[in-house]
């Protein structure tokens, strides 16, 4: 008999066939930690908690069962704290192991591993195979799935954190989450280092493909193999809803939906990113960006534009279990 594929949430292991309605790409939390415990005064952690409650509710009532985040060691990752809001919410989470930068590693791997100062083991394989395999610090909280970036170019930091990323992929068989820039067509770059590792790019998504109405792009990254993440609905600043919603449409007239996973990349924060951006900035220049979006506006314009029922279930039932499967293709 098959055993039924489980996929590790925060709050333990939930089989691949429950996940439900799947988000592929929101944070609870994105901080710069340390100046968060520089500046207290910008930071009430239980009205944060509160706040990341109240939201992951309303979430819930529209139907999603599941988010997967993919805040990794970079953007201030802290599990326990996401623990805290789960404890009070009936929704999956899943957490990510990675790293997070578009330049150089922070200098604790600087000076350790493979080409460095000290030489050795590429000790961030290590680490994100243990956040896998046993948890993350001390939590017992374990990682589902793995995470890199890209921006506009390929920096040798970027290029390094891509192949340890790559490397736990196949000591553990987690898929991975690559955030790229579609404008500069770096999904491409990411896909040639990762396939370059021995990566199967049907476990890949290239995150914020949704940025760009290219369908030339677009095509390549689906017929290399990944999913697109259709990811940043609500982010009209860097591409028009109703284009995205355009581009969604022609994907799946094309028979593509199996290829595509949908999402905001928002998060909980009362202020938005409350330490990037001043209060306000969200409801100035991205009104829409937030996690109903998608239920109250996309959904309903995608089904005007001739997206099919199946083809909904498909990009948020379908592809994300199939994701956390075994079997990724």
């Amino acid at each position: 008999m098959t055993s039924t594929p489980q996929v590790q949430t925060v709050r333990g292991p939930v089989a691949a066939s429950d996940l439900g309605a799947v988000l592929m790409h929101e944070h609870v939390f994105v901080l710069s930690e340390e100046l968060r415990q520089a500046l207290p005064e910008t930071w009430d952690e239980q009205e944060h908690i509160s706040d990341a409650v109240t939201r992951l509710k309303a979430l819930a009532a529209t139907g999603v069962t599941t988010i997967v985040d993919p805040t990794v060691i970079g953007l201030g990752r802290d599990v326990a704290r996401v623990a805290l809001v789960n404890e009070q919410v009936d929704l999956n989470i899943v957490a990510a192991t990675g790293l997070y930068t578009l330049a150089d590693v922070p200098d604790f791997f600087r000076y350790h591993g493979p080409g460095t100062m000290l030489g050795g083991p590429e000790r961030m394989t290590d680490l994100f195979v243990r956040e896998l395999t046993t948890g993350i610090a001390d939590t017992g909280i374990r990682a589902a799935f793995l995470k890199c970036a890209i921006e506009d170019q390929l920096t040798p930091g970027v290029e390094r954190v891509m192949r340890a990323v790559a490397q736990a992929h196949l000591r553990t068989g987690a898929p991975i989450t690559v955030h790229t820039s579609a404008s500069a067509r770096t999904g491409l770059v990411a896909q040639d280092v990762l396939r370059s590792e021995g990566v199967d790019l049907g476990a890949v998504v290239i995150g914020h493909s949704g940025d760009t109405a290219d369908l030339d792009y677009l095509h390549q990254l689906i017929d290399n193999g990944s999913y697109v993440g259709m990811d940043r609905f609500g982010l009209d600043i860097l591409l028009p809803g109703d284009q995205r919603v355009a581009t969604v449409a022609t994907l799946a007239h094309e028979g593509f939906a199996e290829r595509m996973v949908l999402s905001h990349d928002a998060s909980c924060h009362i202020d938005w990113f409350i330490d990037w951006f001043p209060p306000g900035v969200r409801e100035q220049i991205a009104p829409n960006w937030h996690y109903a979006h998608l239920h109250d506006e996309v959904i309903p314009a995608l089904r005007r534009a001739g997206v099919t029922e199946e083809q909904l279930t498909t990009m948020l039932v379908d592809n994300p279990r199939r994701y956390f499967s075994p079997a990724n293709g």
